[in-house]
C-alpha cells in the first residue's frame, strides 16, 4: 500500500487530524502530509502512504491553487474567520470620505494587481512558523509579538472568481451588515500565506479584512476533482477498490524527469549504488526519477554531470523486491 492518496479535507479538523484517521482506516502506521490546511479550510490534502512518505521533500513544495472569500470590513486577530474582530467597518473606512464597499472596478483591480507576481509577505503571528525554537501562533496565544521576517513568495494568479460581472456590485457581495464579500482564486507557490493576502489586499482599499472561506483546490497536479472524503475511503478500503484512488508513487512525481534501469541497474539502485548513464540530458543537480522494467518507481537520484552518475537519494523499492 504505497501511494498518494487526494483527500478532499473537511472544515473543523487539523491536518494531523485527517492523517490520524487515515492510518485508523487504512491500519498503515506510515502515513503523512505535503503541506498542511488550517482547520477551518478545505479541499486537496496530498497524503503520502507506505514507502511514499520518503517522498515528502518533492511534494512539499509544489505550487498551490485556491478559491477564498475575503471579507472586507474589519480584520481579525487571526487574519481569518476564526479570530476576534480587532476593528470595525467605520474605524477601517478608507480616509476622504469614501463609504466603505463604494469601490470602483479599477480601484479593485489596481488592489489585486499590486499583489501578482514575486512579493514580500510577513508571516502572521498566528501560524505554525516557528521563530526562536517556538511556534508563533503559542507566543500569540500568550499575548506576544514578535519581529518576524518578510518572505518572498510568488502569486501567480489574484483574481476575482467572477470575472464575467461587469458591476461592481456583482463583483463585491454586500452583507448588509457593514462587511463585503470578495470570491477570488489564487494560484500561488508554497509558503504563501492566503490570510495575509487578504489582510494586504484590504489594506490597498483601506479597510480592514480577513479570510472568510478556503478551499484549496489544486496542489502540483492533484485536482480536487480527484480528491476523496475520508468516507468514502472507509467505502473503498471495504470494497476493494483502493487502486482507484491511490496514485502511484512514480505519478506523483511525474514532473520530473525519468529513466528506466535494466534488472543489474534496479539491483544496485536498490543497494543505494549509483548507475552510470550515457547521453544524460539533464543539468548538473537535477533529480531524476529511476523507474524499473514495468515502469514502477525504484528510486529519486541526483544526476552528476561531471561524472555521468546517477546518485540515488531517496530509495523507494525494498532492497529484496
Amino acid at each position: 500500500m504505497d501511494g498518494v492518496l487526494i483527500i478532499d479535507k473537511p472544515a473543523g479538523i487539523t491536518s494531523h487530524d485527517v492523517v490520524a484517521q487515515v492510518r485508523h482506516i487504512l491500519q498503515e502506521r506510515r502515513v503523512g502530509h505535503t503541506g498542511t490546511l488550517d482547520p477551518f479550510a478545505t479541499g486537496v490534502l496530498a497524503i503520502l502512504v507506505g514507502r511514499a512518505t520518503r517522498l515528502a521533500q518533492f511534494l512539499s513544495g509544489l505550487e498551490k491553487e485556491y478559491e477564498a472569500v475575503i471579507r472586507l470590513g474589519y480584520a481579525t486577530e487571526t487574519g481569518d474567520i476564526t479570530g476576534k474582530p480587532v476593528r470595525n467597518s467605520a474605524q477601517d473606512a478608507k480616509p476622504g470620505g469614501q463609504p466603505t464597499g463604494a469601490w470602483t472596478r479599477e480601484q479593485i483591480e489596481a488592489a489585486l494587481a499590486n499583489l501578482r507576481g514575486e512579493i514580500e509577505q510577513v508571516p502572521p503571528m498566528y501560524s505554525a512558523k516557528k521563530q526562536g525554537g517556538r511556534k508563533l501562533y503559542e507566543l500569540a496565544r500568550r499575548g506576544e509579538e514578535v519581529e518576524r521576517k518578510a518572505v518572498r513568495v510568488c502569486i501567480n494568479k489574484f483574481e476575482p472568481i467572477k470575472l464575467a460581472s461587469k458591476a461592481t456590485a456583482e463583483l463585491v457581495k454586500d452583507n448588509r451588515d457593514g462587511t463585503f464579500d470578495f470570491e477570488v482564486r489564487v494560484e500561488c507557490s508554497a509558503g504563501t500565506y492566503i490570510r495575509t493576502l487578504a489582510e494586504d489586499f484590504g489594506k490597498r482599499l483601506g479597510v480592514g479584512a480577513h479570510l472568510a472561506e478556503l478551499r484549496r483546490t489544486r496542489v502540483g497536479d492533484f485536482q480536487v476533482q480527484r480528491a476523496t472524503t475520508l468516507e468514502q475511503l472507509k467505502v473503498h478500503l471495504a470494497e476493494e477498490s483502493l487502486g482507484r484512488i491511490l496514485s502511484p508513487p512514480d505519478e506523483a512525481l511525474a514532473r520530473l524527469p525519468c529513466v528506466d534501469l535494466n534488472g543489474d541497474d534496479v539491483r544496485r539502485v536498490r543497494n543505494g549504488l549509483s548507475v552510470k548513464v550515457s547521453q544524460a540530458v539533464w543539468n548538473d543537480g537535477e533529480q531524476v526519477r529511476m523507474r524499473d522494467e514495468k515502469g514502477n518507481l525504484v528510486a529519486v537520484a541526483d544526476f552528476n554531470a561531471a561524472e555521468s552518475l546517477l546518485h540515488p537519494r531517496v530509495v523507494i523499492a525494498p532492497e529484496n523486491s
